[in-house]
């Protein structure tokens, strides 16, 4: 009998004892981890601006713009925060109240609830406001307010009339026919471009 060589067994063989060990140090690396990871970053609530924003500065003016021409000098409008160039008004405005502009800010989309004490408040401040208002319109001005235009009014008026007096003034209509009506003839006219007669 010949000796008989074995067949080779062409599946894998597991080591369970060494998958075990490294399964074991995966789990234990990410315990770490998760004690050493930070806590989310916790942005601002979104809040009103305090500044205006510039849309008409460069409204109406024409430059010069080279290939080595800085992006805020640029055609259109130029936002420094998110470092970046918007060829128009109302695409600028989207930008600079949209999602990247405001976390390049720190601030997130989310805004602060209103309790009913700030709500309150802001009624109050508003009423008072009113009233303020109310109290700065003084009658006295307002009387000589109307007084003026009155007296505009009446000006008015007046130059009206004397429009009107001097259309039907009877010497005017004596310069009008003091015009020979052969001589008009003659020099190829017969009048003014009146239609009256």
């Amino acid at each position: 009998m010949a000796y008989e060589k074995p067949i080779p067994d062409h599946r894998r063989k597991w080591d369970r004892d060494e998958y075990e060990k490294i399964a074991a140090e995966r789990l234990l690396a990410k315990e770490l981890d998760d004690e050493d990871d930070e806590v989310p970053v916790k942005r601002e609530l979104l809040k009103p601006r305090e500044y205006k924003v510039d849309l008409d500065s460069k409204l109406g003016k024409s430059t010069v713009i080279t290939k080595t021409t800085p992006a805020s000098q640029q055609g259109g409008y130029y936002c420094n925060v998110c470092d970046c160039v918007v060829k128009d008004s109302i695409n600028f405005l989207d930008h600079i109240n949209g999602k990247k502009h405001q976390r390049n800010l720190g601030m997130s989309m989310r805004i602060e609830r209103s309790s009913l004490d700030q709500v309150k408040q802001r009624f109050e401040m508003n009423k008072k406001k009113k009233e303020e208002k109310k109290k700065e319109y003084d009658f006295e001005e307002r009387m000589k307010e109307l007084k003026e235009e009155e007296e505009k009014q009446k000006a008015y008026r007046r130059e009206k009339s004397k429009n009107r007096k001097r259309k039907l003034d009877p010497e005017d209509e004596e310069l009008n026919t003091n015009i020979d009506p052969d001589m008009a003839a003659v020099m190829g006219f017969s009048g003014f471009g009146s239609s009256k007669k």
